[in-house]
């Protein structure tokens, strides 16, 4: 077995104590257990095997990334298997554990000031100036770049694998949700399912001040769910994909990463909190039972708590 095979395949882990007295059952893939800490590992995963596949990546070549860690850390650790140097360009409000996390995986790690971010909560606009770093080196350093939010691959990497290894474990699933960032996880899950079952319900998740899928602005950009919602609409965006969308305040998402930790004892990051929270939210106003499958998007190592 090899490193690469310890991506995909995550667990679906029923949340017991958090579904406890809800009409339903929230069920979690446990994407902080990829040997990456996140679920961009399957997408880095799936980038480069595509891009050696079409040609446009060539062994030995650099790779270059614009991140906010999570698809860094995962191109970083799978750049380093197939022998390709990789350099992550990172805004400097992403938190220290980030960073040193891509360092320890090999990565030459450059930092991008925040234009009206704060540590700890990366905006649209910080975002914006780090992608036109990572382009200017890649363009500079005749490297691969990697292009998250543009790439298909991420979309293909969560269709041809979350959303069939979901439907394997539980056939019976009537609801997904994810939060939403370079959206490949919510779109490719969720067009995956439709396909299988056009009467399975998906809905997005987004900070309560920064839903721009759910009403078409940004009222606040700064939230504390490090990796989504930077106040853009995702390039391959389908809203037909869409049933609902469910919002969520910083509060409420700390408060349910610490449940996460203490009572179901999954140590998880804030848009794992996000997702989970939305899920008792939709399940508590539901008449029926439910069973709703959402994604533990990284782990809570990866934060400054």
């Amino acid at each position: 077995m090899s490193t690469l095979s310890l991506i995909h395949n995550t667990p679906l882990i029923f949340l017991d104590k958090i579904s406890a007295g809800l009409s339903g059952k929230i069920c979690a893939k446990a994407e902080h257990m990829q040997p990456g800490g996140s679920v961009k590992d399957r997408a880095a995963y799936q980038i480069i095997l595509d891009a050696y596949e079409n040609g446009s990546l060539k062994r030995g070549q650099t790779v270059v990334e614009m991140t906010s860690g999570n698809m860094g850390a995962g191109l970083a650790l799978v750049c380093r298997q197939f022998g390709n140097p990789f350099v992550a360009v990172m805004s400097e409000g992403n938190s220290p554990e980030r960073l040193k996390i891509l360092q320890v995986f090999g990565a030459e790690v450059i930092l991008t000031k925040q234009v009206d971010g704060l540590p700890g909560m990366v905006t649209g606009a910080d975002i914006a100036l780090a992608v036109d770093v990572a382009k200017d080196i890649a363009q500079n350093r005749n490297a691969f770049y990697a292009d998250q939010f543009n790439n298909p691959s991420c979309i293909r990497a969560h269709f041809n694998h979350t959303g069939p290894e979901i439907l394997r474990e539980l056939a019976d699933i009537d609801v997904f949700m994810a939060s939403v960032g370079s959206g490949g996880t919510f779109i490719g899950t969720a067009k995956y399912l439709k396909s299988i079952n056009p009467g399975i319900k998906c809905i997005a998740v987004e900070p309560e001040k920064a839903a721009i899928l759910k009403t078409g602005r940004v009222d606040e950009p700064k939230h504390i769910i490090q990796g989504t919602a930077y106040g853009l609409i995702p390039p391959h965006w389908d809203e037909k994909l869409a049933d609902d969308f469910i919002t969520v305040s910083d509060q409420e998402v700390m408060d349910m990463k610490k449940c996460l930790s203490a009572d179901q004892g999954l140590y998880v990051g804030y848009s794992a909190g996000a997702n989970v929270l939305a899920a008792k939210k939709f399940l508590m106003e539901q008449a029926k039972p439910l069973n709703i499958v959402t994604i533990l998007c990284d782990s809570g190592y990866k934060y400054s708590d």
